[in-house]
């Protein structure tokens, strides 16, 4: 039994790593294709009227060059005259991505819930509720998307992207309300991959089958279906800068903590659109530098807005020794149990970061991370698990301006 409770979190770890590593790598592969489809849409360009391609019903084509070879690709206003024997399915990039992000969001977060999903500070939650709103968000993500797709709405892009926008802010809000600053970032992400990935498993791969088998029946494809699915698309291209920001967001605390979280990644996100608008216009040959500009201003807004305040001065202690082991007591009492060799603490096999606070050394000349992550960003320890006390912050933010001595 000892030797389970031991090997559990490390495999854990280990599974953890590797659907991480799974997850960037699918995601390159769905986010490239999607990046290098929405290019080759917006830079083809038509057949002269009366060419041999215009009458085969091409609508456009582009010459390309790349690794040594020419590339001739074609786009048909709905489908070739015949089939082709081999025909490519984008499809399984997409699906890989979401399910090794499903699978580590279910190792990283819904089997460590206590520690990855809930802040006492912001929602009583148990790990159970934590773990159904967080299912829950992206099921209702979903659903609500896909109606307002569905509806009259759907056919004004500009307002109906407005809308979906605003709705992911107003998602980012209440789970910020309810979930830790981390997790709610997270489901954020995870509200808008499981959108996408829907989009091509119930949208456009089943439009693009429904066109395939007509024209194997000997029949014309209904147009209907391509459009459709290039609606889909087009959205899913807009969506990948901000899913891209919140795939790392993890790593930067000062986004997630800040006291409006929801603001911060609303603002992110918008820079995201923005950019990407511009580079989708490009492609089309407009430059409008207006977008990118805007997509920084609001990133420059988002760094002054989150900037830490200035420390206050702090008079040198007395006694440096005596206010060091006060500070070594707040760290093993608050921290060790994460952060040590041998870590304490269910679900973690090896201290966070590799940052251990075994002895004293390994405390002073880890002072700079320990101000950073438990005064001013409030993030250590996770969740709070071990319940420092703003008075304990205080006394390591006074113990760092001091000296660390």
């Amino acid at each position: 039994m000892e030797a389970i409770s031991y090997l559990f979190p490390y495999g854990l770890e280990w599974l953890n790593m590797l659907l991480r590593w799974l997850h960037i790598i699918t995601g390159i592969a769905w986010i490239g294709a999607s990046f290098y489809f929405v290019w080759l849409d917006n830079s083809i360009r038509p057949p002269a009227p009366g060419s041999e391609l215009a009458k085969k019903g091409v609508m456009g084509e582009l010459w390309a060059v790349h690794g040594g070879g020419f590339y001739n690709p074609q786009k048909y206003l709905v489908a070739p005259a015949e089939l082709p024997k081999e025909l490519h399915w984008f499809k399984w990039e997409a699906y890989s991505t979401w399910l090794s992000g499903f699978a580590l969001l279910t190792v990283a977060y819904y089997l460590n819930a206590q520690a990855m999903m809930i802040d006492r500070t912001v929602a009583d939650l148990t790990a159970w509720q934590s773990v159904g709103v967080g299912l829950g968000s992206l099921v209702a993500g979903w659903i609500v998307y896909d109606l307002l797709c569905r509806s009259p709405l759907g056919r004004h892009d500009l307002w109906f992207g407005v809308v979906v926008f605003l709705l992911l802010v107003g998602a980012a809000y209440a789970l910020t309300h309810l979930l830790s600053g981390r997790a709610a970032y997270i489901h954020v992400g995870a509200i808008i991959g499981t959108i996408m990935v829907a989009n091509v498993a119930m949208l456009i791969i089943p439009g693009q089958r429904r066109m395939v088998a007509a024209m194997r029946a000997g029949g014309k494809p209904d147009p209907i279906h391509g459009i459709r699915a290039k609606q889909r698309s087009v959205h899913n291209n807009y969506f990948t800068l901000p899913v891209l920001f919140i795939m790392i967001s993890n790593h930067y605390a000062m986004t997630y903590r800040h006291a409006q979280a929801w603001l911060v990644l609303a603002l992110i996100m918008a820079s995201g659109v923005f950019i990407r608008h511009f580079f989708n216009l490009r492609h089309k040959g407009r430059v409008e530098w207006r977008y990118p500009a805007i997509g920084i201003a609001l990133l420059l807004a988002v760094a002054v807005m989150i900037a830490p305040p200035r420390p206050a001065a702090v008079a040198r202690a007395s006694d440096p020794a005596a206010q060091f082991a006060r500070v070594k007591a707040i760290v093993d009492q608050r921290c060790v149990s994460c952060h040590s060799a041998h870590p304490t603490q269910p679900g973690f096999a090896t201290a966070p970061a590799g940052i251990v606070f075994d002895t004293p050394e390994q405390v002073t000349r880890q002072a700079a991370a320990i101000h950073k992550q438990a005064v001013e960003l409030k993030v250590m320890p996770i969740g709070n698990l071990t319940n420092m006390t703003e008075g304990e912050r205080a006394e390591l933010a006074a113990w760092v301006a001091a000296g660390a001595r």
